[in-house]
Formats: structure tokens, C-alpha cells, sequence
């Protein structure tokens, strides 16, 4: 019989929050992270339960504490996840913090590699729509690529144009399609960087990189878009909690 799963501490549900907001930029490195103090009234939780939180994070690289000064955020190894960049969208409009940039070395219409075809469930050779993007800090971070059938160009004319998407383009899909809801499914490996994603991300030769690939779905189990975002290896640390049930 199925179990309700546990929840997990309220403290970890404390440094998960802030680690996302870190991870996603919103609290920046060399930010202030919210004292103690603010975080047991702003979380209605006990002192020590807020103090157990700051205390995760610290363990996880994520912030540091300065004597007679507060707790502030560390310069991040982790890279977003699809989850975070979709929650961000949701609350403030924009998958991107403020400490990103975004720019679009390409956007157009090709002809779909085959695992996109697959991905995207169209025939070999399709036309698709290809949005690529790099997202940059302090240097680039992150080489996205979308793609999309082509037939939804009529409808969706914004794809074809070579910038942000107020909420993403799934939620811009969502409302020109009139879909209700939507889920993805990822997976995610490691492998060598070609020569286009070396360039893109100021790459050494022969380096390393994490490749996340997303589906997005309508309510229907159709593919309404298929991502490829591509890392590098200093970026490769995706950090999540979890109960562990004994």
C-alpha cells in the first residue's frame, strides 16, 4: 500500500528555500542572508530550528558567517535546475536573476538532429524552431537550446524572435495554445563538450561538461518543447534534500 512520504525537517525546508534562492541568483554572492532572528519570525519557527538552518547551509559551501557581522552568501558552484529556473518564472516573470544576462547567438528555423525529432516526437529530418541562448554571470554559465515544432511558428510567432519570454516559453506556449497544464521530464549525463559548446562557453579543448536534457508536456502527453542546456564542469553540482526513511 502507497505511504504518505514524510516532510522533511523544518529546518532543512529553511536552507532549501534560501539555497534555491542562492543557487538561482536572487540572493547574490556577498549578499546578506536573513539572521537568525528574521528567520525565526519570518518562518515562525524557533531560534535554534533558524539557527540549524544557517548552519546546512554553511555545510554546503553555500554561505559563511562573518564574527560580529552576519551570514553571508558564498560564490555558487551550483547551476540552476529546470525546477528552480520554472519556480522563479512563476513568482517574479523571469527564469534569470539579476546577476544574469542573456543573449541569442541564434534563432530560426532548422532542420531537428534525430534525438530532437524523438524528443519532440516528429518524424526524421522534421523542421523545427531553434531557440539558442548563452547565460552569462561573470562568464558564460550556461548554453541552452530549445527547440519546438516548426508548425507552431504561425501560432506562436514570438519563438522565431531573439528575446526573453516574460515567464519563459512554456508559459507563452501555455497561453497561445490555451493549455491548463503542463509537466517535464529530464535526465541528465556528462560528456565531452563539442567545439560549438567549447566557444560558447570559453571552453578549454577537450573539456568536460554536464548536459541536462528537459521535455516539457501538455496535460495530453504531448512534447510542446524539448530543451538542451549545457554546462560547464565547475558547474556541474545540482543540490537537493530529501528524507531518507529508515
Amino acid at each position: 500500500m502507497p505511504e504518505i512520504e514524510e516532510v522533511l525537517p523544518k529546518y532543512l525546508q529553511i536552507a532549501g528555500y534560501l539555497r534555491d534562492q542562492i543557487v538561482r541568483g536572487d540572493l547574490r554572492p556577498g549578499g546578506e542572508v536573513p539572521s537568525v532572528r528574521e528567520l525565526a519570525a519570518e518562518w515562525h519557527v524557533a531560534r535554534p530550528t533558524a539557527s540549524k538552518a544557517l548552519d546546512a547551509l554553511r555545510q554546503q559551501g553555500l554561505v559563511e558567517s562573518r564574527r560580529g557581522s552576519g551570514t553571508y552568501v558564498r560564490a555558487p558552484q551550483a547551476a540552476p535546475r529546470a525546477r528552480e529556473r520554472f519556480e522563479r518564472a512563476a513568482a517574479l516573470g523571469t527564469m534569470y536573476s539579476d546577476s544574469e544576462s542573456v543573449r541569442f547567438p541564434f534563432v530560426g528555423i532548422v532542420d531537428a538532429p534525430e534525438y530532437v525529432a524523438a524528443a519532440l516526437d516528429l518524424p526524421s529530418g522534421s523542421a523545427v524552431i531553434q531557440r539558442q541562448r548563452v547565460i552569462e554571470g561573470d562568464r558564460p554559465v550556461e548554453l541552452s537550446t530549445s527547440w519546438f515544432a516548426a508548425s507552431l511558428a504561425d501560432v506562436a510567432p514570438r519563438l522565431l524572435e531573439p528575446e526573453r519570454l516574460r515567464g519563459g516559453t512554456v508559459r507563452y506556449l501555455a497561453g497561445v495554445l490555451g493549455i491548463r497544464s503542463a509537466y517535464a521530464r529530464d535526465q541528465v549525463c556528462a560528456r565531452d563538450a563539442s567545439a560549438a559548446e567549447r566557444q560558447a562557453l570559453g571552453l578549454s579543448e577537450h573539456a568536460s561538461a554536464l548536459v541536462y536534457w528537459l521535455t516539457a508536456y501538455d496535460s495530453d502527453d504531448r512534447p510542446l518543447q524539448f530543451d538542451e542546456a549545457v554546462y560547464p564542469s565547475e558547474h556541474w553540482a545540482f543540490r537537493q534534500e530529501y528524507p531518507i526513511i529508515f
